[in-house]
């Protein structure tokens, strides 16, 4: 009877991991010397080193961030540029090694046993690997790479954290893993995602505040004390980490293909093929009570182009979140630079997911308070429902693409595209307006928080008149020919000719902040001046009353005035 691809070896693996810290801040082109912060679900995910000598940490909320530093940039996350930045290292690193397992943007890790060979040692690898990283040309400036060999995943990575700190590779003697985890604190196994907060949490209020604590105890009774998860705890910390090295080709039968007669030049074609065999795949795991974690992604031209990613989560990856990494991977590809080695100049004429490492599927206790809840799950289910009632793109959602207008700043998608399980990378971001890197966002010149509730599809023509009733005009310049005193909005069309509203009282006003973007695509470029008024109601005699105040963004466009939003 053969054996299935995804047991453990009787042993820890080699393993290599190469980990840059703050990751997301360094992809949005930050400089390490401006006190800057990324936000996820308005907490800090990744900072600067300006920022963390102001005191900002990683987990600290968006307001206390502000109020140890006031002058600090907040950034929006973005997980497809963190993806896309992060592609010529992935690349750099795999001319070194023969597969790459990423596990995020900013982490990776490899089998280290063949390129050790070939270098002479884990030391000498080491150092080539981190040398090479470091010299890969345009990463922005502020990147820094810890690199750490050790017996299995999770000592490995521990290893490369540290060597940030120490500025040199860390390497770990082999069978050296348990003596290596035994003095660190217990927190390193939330740090690095394997167990929960609250699982850490009860093993300090028990007293076991170190690895080595843990590992001294029975496996037996802390498999009957806290389960499968406490048993997962308590081989990482005993050194013992056996999960298989992404080095083996997956089973043929657990492979799905598909070959395009046509080649796609769209990405939504190729995305749409890929959410196809990411739902057969994910079905036929199901069946089989399993969950894919490491996936292998392939991608191929009609010239023969190729490429090939390895994705890794420790939780599972369902049929989205196979789609979502697709989608990252082939964006990353197209956005090549024009020349390059890899560049990709055909269609895609092969999609490839093959599960490399699979688990049971344990399921996911739902949290009294935080996190999913049922009622996202329910919600879930129904859009599942909707889309087998209507189509795959008849339901969509709203992603994150970042713009200086608010209408701009959000894309409708897909749901069967997104990965509803991460709501937070998906929906929520901070919008904070603030930021360097012009083309994916963060976007300079954006205007601040809060947001505005309410984002008109077409923004609504109104006149904005100054103390004399006289249109109030706005200069290429961003100069104005009186202060606004009043506004009205224009009803009806321009052909059917215009009904002017009633008039309502600007009590206060801030701007102009002109916008002049996509300059050099004629049939693209804007230029408008945006201002926030604080109005009064009407009382529909044409005057107001003072009765309720309510603010709006309103911008000024070829001499013509337009209402965006509006605050409530």
């Amino acid at each position: 009877m053969s054996q299935e691809p995804d047991s453990s070896p009787s042993g820890p693996v080699r393993m290599a991991t190469i980990w840059c810290p703050d990751w997301p801040v360094v992809a949005a082109g930050c400089p390490a010397d401006v006190p800057a912060a990324v936000l996820r679900a308005h907490r800090v995910v990744a900072r600067t080193r300006a920022a963390a000598d102001e005191g900002i940490v990683i987990g600290q909320r968006r307001r206390q961030a502000q109020q140890r530093c006031p002058s600090i940039m907040l950034l929006d996350d973005d997980p497809s540029r963190d993806a896309r930045e992060f592609e010529s290292i992935v690349r750099t690193v795999a001319e070194i090694a023969p597969r790459v397992d990423v596990v995020e943007p900013g982490w990776m890790s490899v089998a280290a046993r063949g390129p050790s060979r070939y270098f002479g040692g884990d030391e000498a690898m080491a150092t080539h690997v981190r040398d090479a990283v470091m010299g890969v040309s345009g990463i922005p400036v502020g990147l820094q790479a810890g690199v750490g060999v050790a017996d299995g995943r999770f000592a490995a990575s521990v290893a490369a954290r540290l060597g940030v700190r120490r500025g040199h590779p860390v390497v770990v003697a082999p069978g050296g893993s348990r003596d290596f985890c035994g003095p660190l604190p217990i927190g390193w196994l939330q740090t690095l995602d394997e167990v929960d907060a609250d699982l850490v949490d009860l093993f300090v209020r028990l007293g076991l505040r170190r690895l080595g604590e843990l590992a001294a105890l029975d496996p037996s009774d802390v498999l009957g004390r806290f389960g499968p998860v406490g048993a997962h705890a308590h081989r990482l910390a005993s050194g013992t980490d056996i999960r298989p090295a992404n080095t083996v080709d997956p089973a043929p039968e657990r492979r799905l293909a598909r070959v395009l007669d046509d080649p796609a030049a769209q990405s939504e074609a190729v995305v749409f093929v890929a959410k196809q065999l990411a739902d057969e795949l994910a079905d036929r795991l199901g069946a089989d009570g399993r969950v894919c974690t490491r996936l292998v992604v392939l991608l191929e031209t009609e010239h023969g182009e190729r490429s090939e990613r390895s994705w890794y989560r420790s939780a599972g990856m369902s049929a989205a979140a196979m789609v979502e990494r697709v989608r990252w991977q082939l964006d990353a590809w197209v956005n090549l630079p024009r020349g390059s080695e890899h560049e990709i100049t055909g269609g895609v004429t092969l999609v490839r997911l093959a599960p490399e490492e699979v688990r049971a599927d344990d399921g996911v206790q739902l949290g009294l308070w935080g996190g999913q809840s049922d009622a996202d799950r329910r919600a879930l289910r129904s859009i599942a429902r909707l889309t087998t009632l209507t189509s795959e793109t008849a339901v969509t959602v709203p992603v994150w693409q970042g713009g200086r207008l608010p209408a701009d700043r959000y894309r409708w998608m897909p749901a069967t595209l997104v990965d509803l399980d991460q709501r937070e990378r998906a929906v929520s971001r901070t919008a904070t307006g603030a930021g360097i890197d012009g083309r994916s966002g963060p976007w300079p010149g954006c205007l601040p928080a809060p947001a505005p509730a309410t984002v008109f599809d077409e923004p609504l023509p109104l006149d904005v008149l100054d103390a004399r009733g006289q249109v109030v005009r706005v200069s290429g310049r961003g100069t104005m020919s009186a202060d606004p005193a009043a506004i009205r909005l224009l009803l009806g069309s321009e052909a059917e000719g215009w009904q002017r509203g009633p008039l309502s009282t600007v009590r206060s006003w801030a701007g102009p902040w002109p916008v002049d973007q996509h300059w050099w695509e004629p049939t693209r470029h804007r230029r408008l001046a945006r201002f926030q008024m604080l109005v009064d109601g009407d009382d529909g005699d044409g005057g107001d009353d003072g009765s309720e105040q309510r603010a709006h963004l309103v911008i000024a466009e070829h001499q013509h005035w337009y209402l965006l939003a509006t605050y409530d």
